[in-house]
């Protein structure tokens, strides 16, 4: 089945449409985060030598972030206005660089992978478990390794009952016109005031402040907020479901970042053992 036909069918959200307004606030400072992002995570300055391959390039900021650090980057994304998204951050920041490559693909399509060859960083935050099949991407992703080599990826944390709900929430908003604009009408006033509330609460603490959300990755909050209602398929994970997985398949985990107790994503870095 084809992207436009799950879209048509509502089995899927348009994640490029969402993307392709996030690139109008797009800036320096947000790919700044960006590349600080992945060094953090990494643990690493440069990516100079290195293969860095981004499964769902989303609006390609990862791409670009990981270009600006010396990578050879290889960008894919089911979403073919996803990949209208990266080809054009591609063309507003380095236009002439033969090092970034942009393709429209499925981390579900094995021939497709094969073609690709090993990378020394695979980069896959928050689409693995988009696709309908996570575990089928998970492990497709981790062929895609080199020895030695890192994965980063991140997984919605099950919350149980709660992300069940969630789940609920987003087949609703990619039903139909009116699925959507019930979603909308109810949630993002009720995300606005609950933020309010909560910069009231964190006045002597700015770093806390909830609108300060560049400092996360350097994404967009109302970005994210489409995101977090409509991005369909949904799976989840436990953190010692992931960890166990890639442990069997000798990778060693590198850096973990969870989410607490939240509805939100944990931040996996292995690395494959030679």
């Amino acid at each position: 089945m084809g992207h436009p036909t799950e879209i048509a069918l509502g089995e899927r959200f348009e994640f490029g449409e969402n993307w392709s307004r996030f690139l109008a606030v797009l800036d320096e400072a947000r790919i700044e985060e960006a590349e600080r992002s992945l060094k953090r995570m990494l643990g690493l300055e440069r990516l100079s030598g290195k293969r860095f391959l981004d499964i769902g390039s989303g609006s390609g900021l990862f791409s670009l972030a990981a270009r600006r650090m010396g990578a050879t980057v290889h960008s894919f994304d089911f979403d073919p206005k996803s990949v209208a998204c990266t080809q054009e951050l591609k063309r507003r920041y380095c236009p002439q660089e033969a090092a970034w490559s942009i393709e429209k693909g499925s981390v579900l399509d094995r021939d497709y992978l094969q073609s690709l060859g090993k990378f020394d960083v695979v980069y896959s935050w928050g689409v693995l478990h988009h696709t309908g099949a996570m575990w089928q991407a998970l492990e497709n992703a981790a062929a895609l390794v080199a020895d030695g080599g890192f994965l980063f990826i991140s997984i919605y944390n099950d919350q149980l009952y709660k992300s069940v709900l969630w789940r609920k929430v987003k087949q609703f908003y990619c039903s139909g016109p009116l699925g959507k604009g019930l979603t909308v009408g109810f949630f993002i006033p009720y995300f606005v005031l609950r933020g309010a509330i909560f910069d009231l609460l964190c006045l002597k603490n700015p770093l806390k402040r909830y609108s300060n959300y560049k400092k996360e990755r350097g994404m967009a909050r109302w970005t994210d907020w489409f995101d977090w209602l409509g991005g369909y398929p949904f799976e989840v994970a436990k953190p010692e479901e992931i960890f166990n997985f890639y442990h069997q398949r000798g990778y060693r985990l590198q850096k973990l970042k969870t989410c607490g107790a939240g509805l939100g994503c944990n931040e996996f870095v292995f690395t494959k053992e030679e």
